[in-house]
């Protein structure tokens, strides 16, 4: 089932990080296995903002092997290790839970030769790598990953989020959406619905020197978009020849530094609700998701099948 949700704002940056919270919180019923934010903070620094995590979050009575915590701090200084020998340069360093953490970086380097060096790390998994992107997701509510992850108070422009249900995978970090658009920065996705084509496409963007780190047809999503804009295509013919060369039933939504984009397959079969104004422009899975921003009388619109929208911020 699952739920999905977005916002952009053309004029001004807001607490977006507390916005998405009540917008995911509103679609909880839609998937409780976990949450994941992607936010666009305001930072026009040259320098690089890296989320990651060196283990999982795995719960006492699990069947899943619980790690000591000095693994992971083992495992960070690997990482460090791993930065340092391609040249780039740890500026901050800020450990968030015993298994993620959150560095600002400064590099000149090729993203993704830099993220194959991080990944090369046991257990070691990129969530975002970006100027002003901010990737998290976790197990749990919207309330309670926002507030494990301190994103209350995140100032920014834009965000996407998802509510995740897990039916074909399991309840772990590694399949929460949304999904990071290796290697290309700042390009992150969530979706609803399922590809019917994912294997064969994969392969083609695997041949490609794509990577993949889960099984989730959403990262499929998030990885051909990066794919076509490292290639020069601009965000709106990309998300239109996704149109064409994913098939299945889906409808996602796709945010870069400065944009938030919607689209909808040819059967329209999962549902999007979607309210703009000149200032706002907020989409869900759901209208509850965005009459948690605007409690007043509001008019909102289904998109068309086959429907592609661009905002900017």
């Amino acid at each position: 089932m699952c739920g999905i949700a977005g916002l952009i704002h053309r004029k001004k940056s807001t607490n977006v990080g507390k916005e998405m919270q009540n917008m995911l919180q509103s679609l909880k019923h839609r998937g409780p296995d976990s949450t994941g934010y992607a936010l666009y903070g305001d930072s026009d620094s040259k320098d690089y903002i890296l989320r990651f995590k060196v283990g999982e979050n795995v719960k006492e009575g699990s069947s899943a092997i619980i790690e000591d915590e000095s693994i992971y701090e083992h495992r960070k200084d690997k990482v460090n290790s791993a930065i340092n020998d391609y040249g780039a340069k740890i500026i901050e360093e800020k450990r968030i839970t015993p298994y993620s953490y959150r560095y600002m970086i400064s590099t000149s380097e090729d993203l993704l030769e830099l993220a194959k060096k991080i990944e090369s790390v046991e257990m070691t998994e990129i969530l975002s790598l970006g100027k002003s992107l901010e990737l998290v997701k976790d197990i749990g509510d919207a309330s309670v990953v926002a507030k494990q992850y301190g994103l209350n108070e995140f100032s920014g422009t834009h965000g996407i989020g998802h509510t995740r249900m897990a039916t074909e995978s399991g309840v772990d970090i590694r399949s929460a959406h949304p999904f990071w658009g290796y290697p290309f920065s700042d390009v992150s996705v969530v979706h609803n619905g399922q590809l019917t084509n994912y294997w064969n496409t994969r392969r083609k963007l695997e041949k490609l020197g794509m990577r993949f780190m889960s099984t989730c047809d959403s990262e499929l999503i998030a990885v051909y978009i990066a794919n076509k804009i490292r290639q020069g295509v601009n965000l709106e013919e990309a998300m239109r020849s996704s149109l064409d060369d994913l098939d299945g039933v889906f409808t996602y939504l796709v945010a870069t530094k400065d944009k938030l984009g919607m689209a909808k397959d040819y059967m329209a079969a999962k549902p999007m609700v979607l309210f703009e104004s000149d200032d706002l422009v907020a989409l869900a899975s759901e209208e509850v998701a965005i009459r948690s921003l605007l409690p007043h009388e509001i008019d909102t619109y289904d998109p068309f099948e086959g429907e592609v929208k661009v905002w900017q911020a």
